[in-house]
């Protein structure tokens, strides 16, 4: 999904659009995911969603560190990699950062897309 999104973007040397589109399909998975508004927005959103004990995308099967450490990689990423792109013009120019950035935000959404409680509803029988 995050290719079809970036790839001009990237191609022409556009990193820090290419980076802010694939951190902001992280969020649109994750509030969709969710089931949030469309007023949960970045991090606050990101803690919602993987709230160690709440959160409809946290694997209560894990050890309650390693939960908080998800949802402390999701903030993180959304908070480092989106947002200022989201409120100013942030310069990135070195096309091998701006695809590790990308890769992360493709790793993320693997996740989300494993916790997605709609995914397993969806694979149910009926």
């Amino acid at each position: 999904m995050i290719a079809q999104r970036i790839w001009s973007a990237f191609i022409r040397g556009e990193y820090d659009s290419a980076v802010f589109e694939a951190f902001k399909q992280v969020e649109v998975a994750v509030r969709d995911a969710g089931s949030f508004s469309a007023g949960d927005l970045g991090v606050s959103l990101m803690r919602k969603a993987l709230h160690i004990d709440t959160g409809p995308l946290t694997d209560s099967t894990q050890e309650p560190g390693e939960r908080q450490a998800l949802s402390d990689l999701f903030a993180g990423a959304i908070g480092s990699y989106k947002n200022p792109h989201s409120h100013r013009n942030v310069p990135l120019t070195d096309p091998q950062e701006a695809a590790e950035m990308i890769i992360l935000a493709s790793h993320l959404l693997k996740i989300v897309d494993a916790r997605n409680p709609k995914r397993e509803a969806e694979s149910e029988p009926a």
